[in-house]
């Protein structure tokens, strides 16, 4: 038997907190689950997978972004299924290929910007960013409790999906680390990047810093280039350095092995070795 919230909001809300999904994420879904109700003009108790069905075919004819349509599709069979109980397989396949690649630097350009930072916390922020291929939300979130420093390895806790994740640390940032640690007194519960105020860095922060660095580094595109740049550049030069799909998913936190190809397409094919077949012929 299905049930039927009074409150949709707060029923999306309290199952998207109790399977430890972001806030960001919770408040997306309860975006697209308002205008699919408004679009069914049904009480709540009568919506079906038809319905699903007609407002994502609606939407697709609109020429939204694959991606976009995606989230929709998620969004809907989260409120039929998880919300509301309703017996009912939602499986409609959404183009997610995005239009374009991703925004990726060269080595060359990551060591660019990684000099044009002068402030040494900083700079140890992107070192960190890009070598174990954080989301910037991870960055600022990470404790010293999350790290193995003698093992060099460490956890991101409760990341996209509320899943955990081992991550590696470069031996560049391992040997900072420590010394921010030593220089601060930080101890467990503590975050590892703090403002001179003891508060957590903002996003935007992040983002200003690798605008400015970007910019001083005299990067073509530097207008484009954001915090997500140097996690698809970690992800791509993995590619580059001879390590496979599986070891690029797992490291990024991708659900799917599909998501993770993209980076095969992006890598220079002199760098992970491919030779055309007609060489073999």
């Amino acid at each position: 038997m299905s049930y039927v919230p009074i409150d949709v909001d707060e029923a999306i809300k309290k199952e998207g907190k109790r399977r430890r999904y972001s806030p960001r994420t919770i408040k997306t879904y309860q975006k697209c689950a308002e205008r699919f109700l408004l679009s069914c003009r049904k009480t709540i108790d009568k919506v079906s997978k038809k319905d699903a069905r007609e407002f994502l075919s609606k939407l697709s004819e609109k020429n939204i972004a694959g991606s976009t349509l995606h989230v929709y599709h998620m969004a809907i069979r989260f409120l039929l299924e998880d919300v509301l109980n309703k017996k009912m397989k939602l499986d409609i396949r959404c183009n997610r290929r995005p239009k374009r690649f991703p925004s990726v630097l060269t080595k060359e350009e990551i060591r660019k910007l990684l000099n044009a930072i002068s402030n040494w916390k900083h700079r140890l922020m992107i070192e960190f960013l890009y070598s174990s291929g954080l989301r910037v939300s991870e960055l600022l979130n990470m404790k010293i409790k999350d790290l193995e420093l003698d093992k060099n390895y460490g956890y991101v806790r409760n990341g996209k999906g509320g899943k955990d994740r081992l991550i590696v640390l470069s031996k560049i940032v391992k040997e900072k680390i420590k010394n921010l640690i030593e220089m601060g007194k930080l101890e467990g519960d503590n975050f590892l990047f703090q403002s001179n105020r003891n508060k957590k860095y903002h996003v935007r922060s992040i983002q200003k810093i690798i605008r400015n660095a970007s910019k001083k580094a005299k990067l073509g595109n530097w207008k484009e280039i954001h915090p997500h740049t140097l996690r698809h550049s970690f992800a791509t030069h993995l590619i580059e350095n001879g390590y496979d799909v599986t070891n690029v998913q797992a490291m990024l936190g991708h659900k799917s092995p599909e998501t993770s190809l993209i980076y095969v397409h992006m890598a220079s094919p002199n760098l992970i070795n491919i030779k055309s077949p007609l060489d073999n012929l």
